[in-house]
């Protein structure tokens, strides 16, 4: 192969991560735009942490040689959906199916698939919303779409996840069986936790509704007492 392909070669590989690398930045900037917005109009914001990642080159081309698919960039975009990826990290369960309505609203985003691993977990106990999000990112010469995994779950099934994760890479994938069932009643018991924290999350939240709905009439209260302060020093 010519130095000249060669050349030529890189350039479009680098471009092509360019705009994963792009449409993970716009995607974040949405998910801070969200954040901040809902703080402001709610004092409270459902989400506790983003994070995002870009898959290497290598790894891209160790996946394609795995699954066997024909190495070009178009066969990359066609068959590898999670290249660019999202993680949001949320308190409550309320909080991941709110955040996706509001990535969902957003006019120029397509979501192309929407896996819930929360209404239905995977075997391994595996709990998670997943949205494949289509994202317009605008080049110089063009437009191109491109695809963020988006997983949204809370602190409990992301410790979980983590844990599992690399409890399934110390054992090269091959996790003895009493680990497995462990690890699916570990899952159990943080679905079970969060189930009890929304609860709480809840029963505070209706508290403190009643306790504003107080407030007004509280104000009310004070506004003749304030007016009458002043009459009496004005007498003096």
């Amino acid at each position: 192969m010519s130095a000249e392909k060669l050349k030529t070669i890189k350039r479009e590989l680098t471009r092509f991560m360019m705009s994963y690398k792009f449409a993970l930045e716009e995607m974040n900037t949405k998910i801070n735009i969200l954040k901040q917005e809902f703080q402001y109009i709610h004092d409270y914001s459902p989400i506790e942490h983003v994070s995002s990642r870009l898959k290497s080159p290598e790894s891209i081309m160790k996946k394609m040689h795995r699954k066997n698919y024909v190495f070009s960039l178009e066969e990359i975009r066609r068959n590898m959906k999670d290249i660019a990826g999202i993680r949001i990290t949320c308190s409550f369960l309320s909080d991941i199916y709110q955040i996706s309505d509001m990535i969902q609203n957003q006019k120029d985003i397509h979501i192309v698939e929407c896996k819930d691993y929360i209404k239905n977990p995977k075997q391994n106990g595996y709990q998670s919303l997943h949205l494949l999000a289509e994202i317009p990112v605008f080049m110089s010469d063009r437009q191109e779409n491109v695809m963020v995994e988006v997983q949204i779950r809370t602190i409990a099934m992301d410790f979980w996840a983590s844990l599992e994760h690399k409890i399934y890479y110390k054992y090269n994938q091959a996790i003895p069986e009493h680990l497995t069932d462990e690890l699916r009643e570990a899952a159990l018991s943080a679905a079970e936790l969060d189930r009890k924290m929304e609860r709480l999350h809840n029963e505070i939240t209706d508290l403190k509704k009643n306790g504003e709905e107080q407030n007004p009439l509280e104000e009310q209260m004070l506004l003749p007492l304030e007016l009458l302060a002043k009459l009496r020093q004005t007498r003096v």
